[in-house]
């Protein structure tokens, strides 16, 4: 079912315990076996189609847009945003997430091996944030950040930091990173004694934002993410 871009594994699994898969006619479980052709495998009594096209789209969240495909408590979600025939039926979902007053560059696919590489800690894929904190960080603070500040408990990897501009009382810092742990930078500013104030994600390895409006979206060309396949 993942592989057919109809949901995660996760929800594959929790519709297979909740008896809404048959195979073959019969109610399907966890383990069970079929090959997609051959055995007719259907969810909620509709047959399961072929994977549609693979598609990745760059979306430039706004702030208030939850990163899921539903939101129990009626927000607005990022497929909200897409036309309904892209948003419905195609198997899109969020690759990673920013929190909903976060805003920026969000990738959303139905490429399961474009997903993994995005997703798993090894591959390390670097991520370009402008982050507008309260005040003014003092050169320990800013070196105590570059350098990885702990979070509960556990250490954090080194961060490419640097200054764009300084206000009255504001100071706006470009941040790249490797790693994105739950509201890593917000814990992390505040840790140091900075409220954030605003933060914008403006790209994720090379697919940039560049001009890209808020609340719109392109599709990413192949050639942009086939390079994260391919790696080893």
């Amino acid at each position: 079912m993942a592989a057919a871009g109809i949901c995660s594994r996760r929800q594959a699994e929790a519709l297979l315990r909740q008896g809404r898969v048959r195979c073959n006619g019969r109610i399907a479980g966890l383990g069970d076996r079929a090959l997609p052709g051959r055995d007719q495998i259907e969810v909620d009594g509709q047959p399961l189609l072929a994977r549609p096209e693979a598609i990745t789209v760059l979306l430039n969240k706004p702030a208030g847009v939850v990163s899921s495909c539903h939101d129990p408590d009626g927000r607005p979600t990022v497929l909200d945003l897409l036309p309904p025939q892209l948003a419905r039926g195609t198997g899109l979902h969020p690759v990673g997430r920013l929190d909903a007053w976060s805003r920026g560059a969000l990738l959303l696919t139905n490429n399961g091996a474009f997903t993994l590489r995005l997703t798993h800690p090894r591959f390390e894929h670097a991520k370009t944030y402008r982050v507008l904190v309260e005040g003014q960080p003092d050169r320990d603070s800013l070196e105590r950040w570059a350098a990885g500040v702990p979070l509960d408990g556990q250490p954090s990897q080194p961060v490419g930091l640097r200054t764009l501009a300084r206000h009255a009382d504001s100071c706006l810092l470009e941040l790249v990173m490797r790693e994105g742990r739950n509201r890593q930078i917000r814990r992390t500013a505040a840790a140091l004694g900075h409220r954030v104030l605003d933060l914008q994600r403006i790209a994720i390895g090379s697919i940039a934002l560049a001009d890209l409006p808020e609340g719109r979206w392109r599709r990413v060309d192949p050639q942009e993410w086939d390079q994260w396949i391919a790696l080893p």
